[in-house]
């Protein structure tokens, strides 16, 4: 006979519960939008409103979901990534720098330049500590070695490149204890985690978790209020949760090949907000999965972490 401590025993059934509840929920389209390379969806609490960029068609979305208005802001330069800021606007990735735009989108104050060649290499995934720093890394397109970088964007608009060694840089997120960033290098198949020290600043990276074939590849990512790291799985046709231990807790299955990113946000912060891509897709692909491209939402049992607005 197997004994079970009393925490152990609630874990169980919390476990066994959650997994029940999750062979009921399914993930719903959002709206009837259907982009090029939607990522970096970010859940406004102010607006109840979700914002994504759409990278190679160059815009930022915002979508209302209770009146069901959407809005798009047009850019000169792909949009990696971007964060709403405190002081209205927001901060744009754009493949030759960084940049303030104001409410309409207008660029201003340059930030930085790309500190990779932009030519070769346009930013990606990125977002806000809970400090109010923005990050955005690069993908290295030509894939001949980890040539991409992570920069960092601190309150005083001083830009730093935190780490290198990377094809794909995307994953970013931050535990709720402030101990640790994650990210993901998505060519590799690999999530890395970062000790941070008392002022957030990086130690030596770690592997967190690896993936083999037919598993998908990590892309963009969101954490929990309970530390769980959840995951779009690239080529994979799912997103995923996973322990501070890195075991897959949960999974849901998507009506697309690859999901790109996902966010939490909701008036409860419990509705996942995911995004998926049609990039490089052929017609018999995009038949055979045609909401390639759509958001979609996922209502969870756990609340997630919201974005903090850009400080600078």
């Amino acid at each position: 006979m197997r004994l079970y401590s009393k925490a152990s025993s609630q874990f169980r059934w919390l476990f066994l519960w959650r997994k029940r509840m999750n062979e009921m929920v399914q993930p719903q389209l959002l709206f009837d939008y259907t982009g090029h390379l939607p990522e970096c969806p970010t859940w406004d609490a102010q607006e109840q409103a979700l914002y994504w960029a759409d990278i190679l068609e160059q815009e930022i979305h915002r979508y209302q979901p209770q009146s069901g208005e959407h809005r798009v802001w047009q850019f000169p330069e792909e949009v990696g990534c971007f964060a709403l800021r405190e002081k209205g606007g927001f901060i744009v990735a754009l493949r030759s720098g960084i940049w303030l735009a104001d409410e309409r989108g207008i660029l201003g104050q340059k930030v930085c330049d790309n500190p990779n060649n932009p030519a070769l290499a346009r930013f990606n995934d990125g977002g806000t500590d809970h400090d109010g720093r923005f990050y955005a890394g690069t993908f290295w397109a030509p894939g001949d070695y980890k040539g991409a970088l992570l920069v960092r964007v601190d309150v005083d608009l001083s830009a730093h490149v935190i780490q290198s060694d990377i094809h794909g840089a995307n994953g970013l997120a931050f535990s709720p204890d402030k101990r640790w960033m994650y990210t993901s290098d998505t060519p590799k198949g690999v999530i890395y985690r970062t000790p941070l020290d008392e002022l957030g600043e990086p130690g030596k990276r770690e592997i967190f978790k690896t993936f083999g074939e037919g598993e998908g590849i990590p892309d963009g990512a969101a954490l929990d209020v309970e530390g769980c790291y959840w995951t779009a799985m690239y080529d994979g046709h799912r997103i995923a949760r996973f322990s501070p231990d890195g075991e897959q807790l949960e999974e849901y299955r998507l009506p697309v090949r690859c999901p790109t990113m996902v966010c939490f946000g909701g008036p409860e912060m419990k509705t996942i907000y995911i995004t998926s891509t049609r990039e490089n897709m052929d017609l018999e692909e995009l038949a055979r999965f045609p909401l390639s491209g759509a958001l979609f939402t996922l209502e969870v049992s756990v609340a997630g972490l919201p974005k903090p607005r850009f400080k600078g």
